[in-house]
């Protein structure tokens, strides 16, 4: 299995500080503006392009060069869970997106240094990259400490409103699941609501061995905040 190479655009990466964008689509996340240092230049131009997701609509079996459980995680920081998962689940695929170009290439520089073979790295908007994706096509979702947006205003560009929880729903296998783990009790409530509206389960469910204790979750548990782990999956 090889790993193609993919230029990556760094002057036309995504970034906005407002709470749309130039199409007046509701933006999740939080906009970043900064200069990439050497290093992360370096990382950009020659190690995140080997694990780049080609441009069109996506077909797992051609981008990794092999058929078997395809997962998605959304929001993936630096990269420590996503390589966590590659390396104690050598026989799935995973995509993992971020906005963040500096921890997309830092997440390519250690994955790299671990050998990982079965991951790619997107940078840009989840939900472009869903709308890639065939419905049915993903074993899981991986969505692990999400901007809580806290503010009741801000509600709307929680990842999990409704209408983009149904287009996770969409893409996932029949007996897929999406996990979220969160620090947030008021997100884990939303999200309840919200697969409510949308048909679907949310029960409790154990912390996965294979996530690394790093990012927003160490911060939280030395913060002293409880950390909750909640699967949604359809109902029936």
């Amino acid at each position: 299995m090889g790993i193609g190479a993919t230029r990556v655009d760094v002057d036309n990466v995504t970034s906005y500080s407002g709470a749309v964008d130039s199409a007046g689509t509701v933006l999740t996340y939080r906009g970043r503006r900064g200069r990439l240092s050497a290093l992360t230049r370096s990382r950009v131009d020659v190690v995140l392009p080997l694990y780049a997701v080609p441009e069109g609509p996506v077909n797992a079996e051609q981008v990794f060069g092999r058929r078997a459980p395809l997962v998605l995680e959304i929001g993936c920081g630096h990269g420590a869970a996503a390589i966590g998962f590659c390396v104690a689940h050598p026989d799935h695929d995973l995509v993992a997106v971020d906005v963040h170009l500096p921890g997309l290439a830092r997440a390519a520089a250690a994955a790299a240094d671990a050998a990982v073979r079965n991951l790619r790295l997107h940078s840009g908007d989840a939900v472009p990259l869903l709308e890639r994706l065939p419905s049915g096509s993903l074993a899981a979702v991986h969505l692990f400490f999400p901007d809580p947006w806290p503010k009741a205003k801000h509600e709307k560009r929680r990842f999990v409103a409704a209408d983009r929880l149904s287009l996770l729903l969409d893409r996932l296998r029949p007996d897929g699941a999406l996990l979220v783990a969160t620090d947030a009790p008021d997100y884990a409530g939303y999200l309840r609501r919200q697969a409510s509206v949308v048909g679907a389960r949310v029960v409790l469910s154990p912390r996965p061995a294979w996530r690394p204790l790093a990012g927003f979750e160490l911060r939280a548990v030395e913060a002293g905040r409880r950390c909750i782990d909640l699967t949604v999956s359809r109902c029936g």
